[in-house]
């Protein structure tokens, strides 16, 4: 059976809601699920009730916007089957959602000083049951191209990287920190995606500070990627995990469960 451990509802950046992603992964055959929406635990409750409703395995699931501060560069860290009440992670990530949403107002200001016709009162209804806004929301009242056309790429580009109106980006938290705060709420630490953010010089002090795994399977890694996350799951006795990172029309074109996760203690725990 297949096991999907990267998925994005709306209380993030996905576009789809809890149940309409149970009902494909239904359709898909996937028998176990973990929503890891960015910076919030916020509808695990509901994702397990409705597991329930679909005979699907819901896994808790988080992914934190960190940064290797000693490189410079963002790091993904995913948290599983934490405690529900996740007191420790939600201290951390709590000012980091409010860090996001203040940079989110100003970045729609500025599109809007720049001659944008954006609404506010319209992003802010888009982005329910979710608290904070994304660029993703922003670029859905822009325009209605898909994510993967040159039109969208293009206007985001032009908007939110190097000299665009509402470039620049929130200060993340310390990696060690997230995983620290995961593995205070009893859950189990992976990092995500390494080939996608150039994270493997950071797993072996990771791995010394408590990391329990490492993402082998998603849409960006390679063979060379694969080879590269073997060595070092085998000699830091890391464990393996993957999935498809859906966005729905927020994110790449992929079915759930077109990406599946290895075997692991996750699934069956």
């Amino acid at each position: 059976m297949k096991a999907d451990l990267h998925v994005h509802s709306k209380y993030s950046d996905g576009s789809d809601t809890l149940e309409e992603v149970l009902q494909q992964a239904i359709q898909q055959e996937v028998s176990s699920i973990s929503f890891v929406d960015h910076d919030t635990t916020a509808g695990q409750q509901e994702a397990i009730k409705l597991g329930k409703k679909y005979d699907i395995n819901v896994i808790p699931g988080i992914e934190i916007s960190a940064y290797d501060f000693k490189r410079n560069r963002k790091v993904h860290i995913l948290g599983y089957h934490y405690n529900l009440a996740s007191r420790n992670i939600k201290a951390l990530c709590e000012p980091l959602q409010k860090r996001r949403q203040r940079h989110s107002l100003w970045q729609i200001e500025q599109i809007q000083l720049a001659g944008y016709r954006i609404s506010l009162d319209k992003i802010s209804a888009s982005v329910s049951p979710g608290s904070t806004i994304y660029k993703q929301h922003i670029m859905r009242q822009l325009t209605e191209s898909s994510y993967e056309s040159k039109t969208y790429q293009n206007l985001y580009q032009s908007l939110f990287k190097q000299d665009g109106v509402a470039s620049g980006d929130i200060e993340y938290t310390d990696v060690f920190k997230a995983v620290q705060a995961i593995k205070q709420d009893d859950g189990i630490a992976v990092i995500a995606h390494p080939g996608q953010l150039d994270s493997y010089d950071l797993i072996p002090e990771l791995a010394e500070a408590g990391l329990d795994g490492i993402e082998r399977h998603h849409p960006d890694h390679t063979r060379e990627d694969h080879l590269l996350i073997d060595t070092l799951a085998e000699k830091y006795n890391l464990m393996l995990t993957g999935g498809t990172d859906y966005h729905s029309l927020f994110g790449p074109a992929i079915t759930i469960g077109e990406v599946n996760s290895p075997p692991n203690q996750l699934i069956n725990k």
